[in-house]
């Protein structure tokens, strides 16, 4: 998170500043040290200089390998909200409970007339003791359904009339 005000540039060109001042510093030691090792021409003079180019070595491995990994994470990033992107679309629908319990209203609604023809598909065949009034049944059902249906397609008449409390 940035400060209000700051912007990411701002935060990222003082990060790099921020490790190339770390690195110069780490140079300009490892070359006084070969400097005075040079001219003093001592064993402790070159101990120095193996130390300083050790932690130059370890600076630098750490600044590239972090700048590595954070563009990494960078790119993680982008594209996660990139592929999340599509989903906030505004071709997203939107469906309101009203029109769910419609559609479950009327898939009901067709279950029923499915089951009331294969009733009467079976009392057709059997041509059992009741079968006519079986048939009539089903049939009265089906009609019934079938105006209950065609209800809810039917878009609402606006009511008229006095409010009564």
């Amino acid at each position: 998170m940035e400060p209000l005000g700051s912007s990411a540039k701002q935060g990222r060109k003082v990060t790099l500043n921020a490790s190339t001042l770390a690195m110069s510093v780490m140079v300009i030691v490892l070359l006084v040290a070969v400097v005075f090792a040079a001219n003093s021409n001592e064993i402790v003079g070159w101990f120095v200089v193996v130390i300083s180019a050790g932690w130059l070595l370890l600076a630098a491995f750490m600044m590239f390998g972090l700048k590595r990994g954070a563009d990494k994470i960078n790119n993680s990033l982008r594209e996660a909200t990139a592929a999340a992107t599509p989903r906030a679309q505004p071709g997203t629908v939107v469906v309101d409970e009203a029109t769910s319990q419609r559609d479950m209203k009327l898939d009901h609604s067709f279950k029923i007339v499915q089951v009331q023809a294969r009733v009467i598909a079976e009392q057709r065949q059997s041509r059992g003791e009741d079968y006519e009034g079986m048939i009539d049944r089903a049939l009265e059902t089906i009609q019934m359904t079938a105006t209950n249906a065609r209800d809810m397609i039917k878009p609402a008449k606006p009511m008229d009339g006095e409010i009564i409390d």
